[in-house]
């Protein structure tokens, strides 16, 4: 396939590989050069805080493995300190210009620091990469205490693993529920009991109010009034899209890199700009299976697919591709429950049990709402306790009505 002389990918994650690959897979022959602020090649996150922290994989078996030959030239370790769209002009460190006529936009998030927690203890943890793996693991291997700030899956899926290493663990959140906004808050209190059931202090509606440290540990003071002592903190509140260096070109960066339904960036007028475009956790593009309204998708299988497509519509232009309506999937084990979901459950909607029930532990919860076009109800979400097999049956019918051989047959409700 014919395209432009040199594509650039910036972020040599998941979403930037499975982009090169795509650009190869379709023959096209150009110049390649991937770009990453990282030292290390492209490498799975998923496990970082899982199976990395439990000693059953180790750093080098996390990198990814290329499918097709790439024939790039790579530049990790290389900071992008900005870029004009217009000139089609990368800035690199030490005044160094890197040219490009494609531009693939991939530079996913990065931690979200907790305001007034400390930036430069040993002791306080952010985890995105996999040096922050390797520098908690060593901090875990000598501590009885951890606390965990966060109760969204990355701060969930740390408790569960440090239980395992037999750590007494604490996690303290903003909601009243673990995992509210990804699960609804229903399925949110299922996985509290979860939690609690084994053993994790629970620290809901709450918050820091204030920090201290001693050669001892670190003492948190939340805003309820009680104090935690702990030898190891992580704190696990969200990540931020990694988009400033795209300041000053007119875009939408209010949260990501705004796009049209095909990937392609949004201008400065609102209109697709040809050859640019974005994937994974920077890029916020409005999914049209769902709705239209323009959302971020943290998720690894996204990454793959939304890099595959991004890759599609810069050789074949905005006007040549279909919009990207994938459906979203992800999944995690927790005190080992697998929790898997299809769809947008965290939309909310009218909560129901599909298969199984919620007291045996292994079940189907759906989420049902008004299609947003013909206000039919449809299946929004859907999200499985321990139950991989049934899920299958629910994900081709995301944002559509369910078939009498699937319909709903009780109401939901939270079995402790």
């Amino acid at each position: 396939m014919t395209g432009p002389d040199r594509i650039v990918v910036v972020g040599a994650g998941l979403a930037g590989l499975s982009a090169a690959e795509r650009l190869r897979e379709h023959g096209w022959d150009g110049e390649l050069v991937i770009v990453g602020d990282e030292p290390h090649r492209p490498y799975n996150r998923t496990p970082l805080s899982k199976e990395l922290l439990t000693g059953d994989r180790q750093p080098a078996e996390l990198r990814l493995r290329c499918h097709t030959e790439l024939d790039a030239v790579w530049r990790t370790g290389t900071e992008v300190r900005g870029v004009d769209l217009r000139r089609r002009v990368l800035a690199l460190p030490h005044g160094e210009r890197l040219d490009f006529d494609g531009l693939v936009i991939a530079t996913g998030a990065e931690a979200r620091h907790l305001p007034g927690a400390p930036t430069a203890s040993p002791r306080v943890h952010l985890l995105r990469t996999v040096d922050d793996a390797r520098a908690l693991d060593v901090s875990l291997a000598t501590a009885r205490r951890l606390v965990v700030v966060g109760g969204g899956f990355i701060g969930c899926e740390l408790a569960s693993t440090a239980r395992e290493r037999a750590l007494d663990v604490s996690i303290v959140a903003s909601a009243p529920t673990l995992l509210a906004r990804p699960l609804g808050d229903e399925l949110g209190e299922y996985a509290t009991e979860l939690h609690r059931r084994h053993g994790v202090r629970l620290y809901l509606d709450n918050a820091v109010a204030e920090w201290s440290e001693s050669r001892r540990g670190i003492t948190l003071r939340l805003r309820g009034g009680e104090r935690l002592r702990a030898d190891t903190v992580v704190i696990g509140i969200g990540a931020v899209p990694r988009a400033d260096w795209l300041a000053g070109n007119g875009l939408d960066l209010s949260d990501g890199v705004a796009c049209t339904p095909t990937c392609h960036v949004l201008g400065p007028h609102r209109r697709p700009l040809d050859g640019i475009v974005a994937a994974g956790d920077v890029a916020r593009w409005p999914n049209l299976r769902i709705d239209p309204v323009p959302r971020r998708v943290e998720h690894w299988l996204n990454a793959i697919e939304m890099g595959q497509h991004a890759a599609t519509a810069l050789l074949t232009g905005p006007r040549g591709v279909d919009p990207f309506t994938p459906v979203p999937r992800f999944w995690s084990h927790q005190h080992g429950v697998r929790i898997q979901s299809v769809g947008m459950p965290g939309l909310g909607g009218d909560l129901r049990v599909l298969d199984g029930s919620m007291r045996s532990g292994r079940f189907v919860a759906g989420f049902l709402r008004p299609h947003y076009r013909t206000g039919q109800e449809v299946l929004l979400g859907a999200v499985a306790f321990d139950a991989p097999r049934a899920l299958l049956r629910y994900r081709d019918h995301i944002n559509r009505p369910l078939p009498g051989d699937l319909a709903v047959e009780e109401p939901a409700a939270v079995s402790a």
